[in-house]
């Protein structure tokens, strides 16, 4: 449905802090919000890309095909942009969104976009700064994934998930055993092993999906020294 209330929205970009109050009515009326269940997908690899995606609220899996499976390339929580890089860059998207709980997410017209970029040097500036946090996030993640062991790997994705995604010792995994493996560049059955090594040595409590960490400072050690 359209969206007539970007000027009072609390799930504001940092770039369109930067818009003006006329820019904010027009961003109102050239977007449409949408909800998304649980395992839909957001936008799928390979089509065409006409909109910007904004997401106002959930957590969803940014994943890419590859020569045997879909490979998870990132979790990103809302708030945040999806799919920058392969909209603005591309006409096709190079990788799909896909909801790991009950999300919203604001579609944006790609050419009203491109128009704030130009006019307006503070939302472009953020775009920029946004598309580069993410590029070295990503870096660092690729750099630890072919250093690390299964442990260190394991933990560190834990410990992301506790610290920036849930802000919780306490959480449900939104990802199977095999896609925290895919995640991770890991067999399903190694993963498996080794988060009950974890529950053994009591760093973590596991129920299920339900998950706790225990021993923070230990699992962070683990994290670090890989």
């Amino acid at each position: 449905m359209p969206n007539q209330n970007c000027i009072h929205c609390g799930s504001k970009s940092d770039a369109e802090k930067h818009l003006t109050q006329g820019e904010l009515t027009t961003l109102g009326t050239s977007c449409a919000r949408v909800n998304f269940k649980k395992g839909e997908l957001i936008f799928r690899e390979g089509n065409v890309a006409t909109n910007i995606v904004y997401l106002t609220s959930g957590l969803v899996k940014i994943h890419m095909k590859g020569p045997v499976s879909d490979k998870i390339l990132r979790l990103t929580k809302a708030p945040a942009y999806l799919g920058l890089p392969t909209t603005i860059g591309d006409k096709v998207n190079q990788y799909s969104a896909t909801a790991l709980s009950n999300s919203t997410a604001c579609f944006i017209s790609l050419d009203i976009f491109r128009d704030f970029i130009v006019q307006n040097s503070g939302f472009a500036y953020e775009i920029i700064l946004d598309l580069c946090r993410n590029e070295l996030t990503d870096y660092q993640r690729y750099t630890n994934l072919s250093q690390k062991q299964l442990p260190g790997r394991l933990a560190e994705i834990l410990m992301c998930l506790s610290e920036k995604i849930f802000e919780s010792n306490r959480f449900e995994l939104p990802l199977s055993i095999t896609e925290l493996a895919d995640f991770i560049s890991s067999s399903r059955e190694s993963v498996s092993r080794q988060l009950s090594e974890f529950a053994k040595s009591k760093i973590i409590k596991l129920s299920g999906r339900e998950l706790e960490i225990v021993n923070t400072e230990l699992l962070q050690m683990i994290c670090m020294k890989g």
